[in-house]
C-alpha cells in the first residue's frame, strides 16, 4: 500500500475530524531516552542506541531531541489503519477466521532492501499522510468495527513504541487482544514492559546470516534471536516468519541451522511461515522464490522436529493448513484468508484431543 494510500475503518472515513493531512502532527515526550554529554540524547528503544544531539533524529526518523530533550514523533499519528483478516499478519493460531484493526506508522529501525512498504516504512513522518488517531480512538474504531484484535503490523512497531503500549494497555481493558508483527530489533527494558501487556506476536527472522543482516537488512542477527527467547520466557505466543528470497538467504544449511535453533531455543511447538518472496523496492532484480524452494524449507523444518510449518504467499497451497501433530487430521483449512470452522474444541484436535499451542477463544 502506498504510503498516502490509507485505508480506514468505515467509522473513521466518515468522520471528518479523521481525514489524513501530511505532516507531523505533534511530538510526544518519551522516557525512553538517557542523557549524554550536553544537550545529547541516546535512544533506548532498539540496538542501534542512536546518539542524537539536539535538533536532530535518529536513524529510524521519528525519533528526535527537541532542545535536550527526547521525543517520539508519530505518536497516535499513524499512516495506516485498516481492517484485515488476521491471518495477514500472519497469525494462523491466533482466533482464526477473525478480523485484526492494524495499525501502523511511518519510519523504521532497519533499511530491508526487499521492504513491501518501504515508501511508509523508510521515510520520515513529516513525508506520509497520517491520521490522529490516539490509543483511546484506536481502541474506540475497534470495538465499533466488531474486530477481536489491535496489530501493529505493516511498519516496524517498535520504533512506535510508546504509541502501541499505550494502545495495547487500553485494548486490554476492552478485552481486545494486542498483537504485534516485528523485526524483532528492541532492548530488554521496552520488550520487558511489552511482555506485560502483548498477547501475541510475529518476529521476522529474516535470515540466519549475519551477513544478510548487515548487507540486506542492515541490522544485526543476534538482538533478534535474543528478543525470541526473551518472548518465549515470558510466555507470549509467538510465530515466526522467514520471507525466502532467491540467491540471498535459500541456502538450506541455513534454513536447517534456524529451524534447529527455533527447535531448541524456541520450542517445536512454534509455528513458522516460509512466505514467497515477490520483486519489489531494490530488489527488482530478482524473480519471485520459487514453490520448489519453499517445499523445501518446508521438508527441511519438518526435519527437524518442527510441527506448524506453513509456507505463505502461495494461494491453495497444501501446507497453508493446520495438521493434528497427534493424528495427522487436518484442523484448519485455509484458502487465501479463506478460513474453514477449525476442527477443534477449546484448542484440542476434535478426533485425538491433542492440545494446539495458541490462542483460540
Amino acid at each position: 500500500m502506498a504510503a498516502g494510500a490509507v485505508c480506514l475503518t468505515d467509522a473513521a472515513r466518515n468522520a471528518a475530524a479523521q481525514a489524513g493531512r501530511r505532516g507531523l502532527l505533534g511530538p510526544e515526550r518519551s522516557p525512553y531516552f538517557s542523557p549524554l554529554e550536553g544537550k545529547t540524547l541516546r535512544c533506548e528503544l532498539c540496538p542501534r542506541a542512536c546518539r542524537i544531539s539536539a535538533g536532530k533524529r535518529g536513524f529510524c526518523r521519528v525519533r528526535g531531541n527537541l532542545a535536550g530533550k527526547g521525543y517520539t514523533l508519530v505518536y497516535g499519528n499513524p499512516a495506516i489503519v485498516q481492517i484485515d483478516p488476521i491471518e495477514r499478519k500472519p497469525f494462523y493460531h491466533i482466533l482464526p477466521a477473525s478480523r485484526s484493526l492494524s495499525v501502523a506508522t511511518a519510519g523504521c529501525n532497519v533499511t530491508c532492501k526487499f521492504c513491501e512498504v518501504w515508501d511508509m516504512a523508510l521515510v520520515a513522518p513529516d513525508d506520509v499522510y497520517a491520521y490522529d488517531m490516539p490509543p483511546e480512538k484506536i481502541v474506540e474504531q475497534s470495538i465499533e468495527s466488531e474486530v477481536r484484535s489491535i496489530s501493529f503490523s505493516y511498519g516496524e512497531p517498535v520504533i512506535c513504541f510508546e504509541y502501541m503500549l499505550d494502545t495495547a494497555k487500553a485494548a486490554k481493558e476492552t478485552g481486545l487482544l494486542a498483537l504485534m508483527h516485528s523485526n524483532g530489533y528492541i532492548r530488554k527494558r521496552p520488550l520487558d514492559e511489552l511482555c506485560e501487556v502483548i498477547d501475541g506476536v510475529n518476529i521476522d527472522l529474516k535470515a540466519f546470516n549475519e551477513v544478510f543482516y548487515k548487507k540486506i537488512v542492515g541490522g544485526e542477527l543476534k538482538p533478534v534471536l535474543n528478543t525470541l527467547k526473551h518472548l518465549r520466557k515470558a510466555g507470549i505466543h509467538v510465530e515466526i516468519t522467514n520471507l525466502i528470497i532467491p540467491t540471498l538467504n535459500d541456502d538450506e544449511n541455513d534454513i536447517g541451522k534456524m529451524c534447529e535453533w527455533i527447535n531448541n531455543e524456541m520450542g517445536a511447538d512454534t509455528p513458522v511461515h516460509f512466505n514467497r518472496f515477490y520483486p519489489l523496492h531494490k530488489l527488482r532484480n530478482l524473480p519471485p522464490t520459487p514453490v520448489s524452494t519453499l517445499q523445501d524449507a518446508h521438508e527441511i523444518a519438518r526435519a527437524t522436529g518442527l510441527k506448524y510449518v506453513y509456507i505463505g504467499k502461495v494461494t491453495g497451497h497444501q501446507a497453508q493448513h493446520t495438521f493434528c501433530p497427534g493424528c495427522g487430521k487436518e484442523l484448519i483449512h485455509r484458502v487465501g484468508f479463506m478460513i474453514d470452522e477449525p476442527k477443534m474444541d477449546g484448542g484440542r484436535c476434535r478426533s485425538c484431543g491433542y492440545e494446539i499451542p495458541g490462542i483460540w477463544v
